[in-house]
């Protein structure tokens, strides 16, 4: 690659950039304050600065805890070994599964001095690309797609290569991290040449304890919503779960933040259906944008976490919005410890309607009779207004709706 050539990862961020600002999540005078009192995990390695500044120009506090992290294989001697039989035997048909993925062949090939022979190599082949993100990438690399699978899944553009015919012909695929070779075997039935690149793999996360820290976070609830961006990122979530034994626990808990539930759950965000097919597997039905991207998943999951809160109620002192780890009172965060939380979440869920002191104390798994509920009762009390919540002798407590 040249130094006068336009850098992928740089358009594609460019590009990426351009899209947050056509969803108004950048747009100039936008509302920092929207997210206040939001707490949000974040899965990612690869582009996850891009996540945590959106959520957080938007006031919400982000929780980081990559599951999982890419390492390109730039010396690896598998992937120079397939590119040298590229560049000597050139495939008739191309299929590129991932942006990143044709990314780093590319470079892994400039490192190793084969770069222009092997995009002169693949110039003609017939190029099949598994989603957008793969097509931007050929494009980028001089090499423009005759295909682009609709679903982002590689199973239908094998079976798209399968009814073209592919009988005799040879078939260069370059895998993405988690790449499973199953999904390549109805080429091989169909009589194709199958070769494979893996330009970079999946590895476990630099920092297990954050994953730990994460994975208790949405044990606790504590967190209102957790995204992914990678079906491998929430294959490791729910087996660093299952690791310390709390998987039940993990998926319960987002199984409980699906969108429309109020069970005071923890929202799962997928960029697309092949990141959300793990979490569907699991029992989690996790938010997915219309369209599988970035700046469309920062723009639903900001929007759905303003429109849905855990409990909203209009009060005299203001509208009151109880979050996972905070409470806003008219714009205002209200620090509380957990148990308190709890109480108002359940008291502001009500409505105004009067909530029994048995299903306050539901709510404090660790008290055993109703003084924890009027303890708690009064550590709400003190950081809201005088009046904001009621005692209803004999029956229980209230908040004062307006």
């Amino acid at each position: 690659m040249s130094p006068s050539d336009p850098d992928p990862a740089t358009s594609e961020a460019r590009s990426d950039r351009e899209g947050l600002e056509r969803s108004g999540l950048e747009r100039p005078g936008l509302d920092r304050a929207q997210l206040v009192g939001v707490t949000i995990g974040v899965t990612s390695d690869r582009r996850s600065d891009e996540l945590i500044g959106t959520f957080t120009r938007r006031g919400a506090q982000v929780v980081h805890a990559p599951t999982m992290r890419i390492v390109p294989v730039t010396e690896d001697d598998d992937l120079l070994a397939g590119t040298r039989s590229a560049v000597a035997d050139p495939p008739q048909v191309l299929l590129a599964t991932t942006g990143i993925g044709m990314r780093a062949w590319v470079e892994a090939a400039d490192a190793a001095g084969l770069a222009d022979d092997l995009l002169a190599a693949l110039q003609g082949a017939h190029v099949v690309a598994r989603g957008p993100k793969a097509r931007g990438a050929l494009r980028a690399a001089g090499l423009p797609e005759h295909w682009t699978a609709a679903s982002e899944q590689t199973a239908e553009a094998v079976e798209h290569l399968v009814a073209e015919g592919v009988e005799g012909r040879s078939v260069l695929v370059q895998m993405h991290g988690a790449a499973d070779l199953g999904e390549l075997q109805p080429l091989v039935d169909a009589g194709a040449l199958v070769r494979t690149v893996t330009p970079y793999h999946w590895r476990a996360p630099r920092d297990p304890a954050a994953v730990d820290r994460l994975v208790d976070a949405v044990v606790a609830r504590s967190l209102d919503a957790v995204t992914f961006t990678a079906a491998p990122a929430a294959v490791a979530l729910l087996d660093a779960a299952a690791a310390r034994g709390v998987r039940d626990e993990v998926v319960a808990a987002l199984a409980a933040g699906r969108p429309g539930a109020r069970e005071g759950g923890v929202l799962a965000c997928a960029v697309g259906d092949v990141t959300a097919a793990p979490l569907r597997a699991a029992g989690v039905e996790p938010l997915v944008p219309a369209r599988w991207r970035l700046g469309a998943l920062m723009r639903e999951l900001s929007d759905h976490l303003v429109t849905e809160p855990r409990a909203r109620v209009t009060t005299p002192a203001g509208e009151l919005v109880v979050r996972a780890r905070a409470a806003v009172l008219d714009g205002r965060v209200l620090e509380m410890a957990p148990g308190p939380l709890a109480v108002l979440a359940r008291l502001a869920a009500a409505g105004g309607g009067v909530v029994p002191r048995a299903d306050l104390l539901a709510a404090l798994p660790s008290a055993t009779d109703d003084h924890a509920v009027d303890v708690a009762v009064g550590r709400v009390r003190a950081v809201l207004p005088d009046g904001v919540v009621r005692t209803v002798v004999k029956r229980g407590y209230r908040v004062q709706a307006a």
